[in-house]
């Protein structure tokens, strides 16, 4: 039978593995690998947020979504986000001249990216964001939480159709959410 600082230091171990937290500072560590995660959707022209401010000024902005695939897994079996579940928002520049196009619009390069991180345990919050803009060097980009008075947090609490992420916006597991009954009410 573990003891219950053998218990702290494996919840300790894993949330480093898990999230890349890089202290007791809350800190996040960037998830390099993100593109290799499960791709829930990607948006054209959405406006909202600090990254999204920004669109005002050129080109519509692409928002890429991406989840941890073991979180996706256990939103498919339940309808809810396992705590561990890490979301990453990619938003691209775009341009609607290029190559062979002549219509519409394709991406370009990263103007930001922001993480949202569930973890039950934290001193903080459920869910905590973490803003990286355009990382240089994502071997050693780590991120400070985004203060509770955010905006971000009262959004996402208003207007989220699971939990605290933007369902509404992932056509595949939106089935998912009314088929399990998990979606907020109005949705």
């Amino acid at each position: 039978m573990r003891t219950l600082s053998q218990t702290i230091a494996l919840t300790a171990a894993s949330l480093v593995a898990v999230f890349g937290l890089s202290g007791a500072d809350g800190r996040l560590k960037f998830p390099a690998d993100y593109r290799e995660w499960v791709f829930l959707s990607s948006g054209v022209g959405m406006t909202y947020g600090p990254i999204g401010d920004a669109a005002h000024t050129g080109p519509p902005m692409f928002d890429n979504v991406f989840v941890n695939p073991a979180s996706y897994r256990g939103f498919l079996k339940t309808g809810h986000w396992p705590d561990k579940t890490v979301f990453v928002l990619e938003v691209r520049g775009s341009e609607s001249h290029g190559s062979i196009n002549k219509d519409g619009h394709f991406q370009t390069g990263i103007m930001g990216i922001e993480v949202e991180v569930k973890d039950r345990s934290a001193k903080t919050g459920e869910w905590t964001f973490y803003g990286f803009g355009n990382p240089k060097n994502t071997a050693t980009a780590v991120a400070e939480p985004i203060g509770r008075d955010a905006g971000c947090y009262s959004c996402h609490g208003r207007n989220a159709a699971v939990e605290n992420t933007f369902v509404q916006f992932y056509p595949v597991l939106y089935d998912v959410a009314r088929n399990k009954g998990t979606l907020k009410p109005g949705f």
